[in-house]
């Protein structure tokens, strides 16, 4: 993946993020509210987040337990079939932060040893953030939910946050132009 491709897909992300809270219509708001608990978004989210995983799971090379892939595949597909009857609750918000595991890896090779472009770091360092929260949501992952109670408290916070999110994206898409 070219670096300004890796730069474009957060900073898309951002912008539509972003520019949905500035809109400030209360169907944003409903459906922030509603997804870390929808049994939907949590077949979407983690069910795309474990076949991904499994995937890089059967890809393993023999260095990294590839032997034994068959064995940590059937494991692995075995926790997350079982995760959606026992562990339910918020299962879309940990299926994020599996797929911002994943993605960061893509991301932060396209970035990788290009120290002749200082400006990389403004999506290195989104990354690296993305990847502390998505931790930090996992572990925890009802947080979301009290982060979106508190951000919809007041019409102002989300069109705010919103903004901050869309002007971020715009600095990426400027800063994917000049690499």
């Amino acid at each position: 993946m070219s670096l300004t491709l890796a730069t474009l897909i957060p900073a898309a992300l951002l912008l539509g993020l972003g520019l949905a809270l500035l809109s400030g219509r209360a169907i944003v708001a409903a459906l922030c509210k509603q997804w870390p608990r929808s049994s939907a978004a949590a077949l979407l989210l983690f069910g795309g987040a474990a076949l991904w995983f499994l995937y890089k799971v059967w890809h393993l090379p023999e260095a990294d337990f590839g032997s034994h892939r068959t064995l940590l595949a059937i494991g692995f597909g075995a926790i997350a079939a079982l995760s959606f009857k026992y562990v339910p609750d918020f299962l879309a918000v940990r299926g994020v932060a599996i797929l911002v595991l994943l993605g960061a890896s893509p991301l932060l090779d396209a970035a990788y040893m290009k120290y002749e472009l200082p400006q990389r770091l403004f999506l290195v360092s989104l990354v690296y953030l993305a990847i502390a929260l998505a931790l930090y949501l996992g572990a925890v992952p009802y947080r979301l939910r009290d982060f979106f109670e508190w951000l919809f408290g007041r019409p102002a916070r989300s069109r705010v946050f919103g903004a901050m999110l869309a002007a971020y994206g715009a600095l990426l898409v400027f800063v994917a132009t000049t690499y």
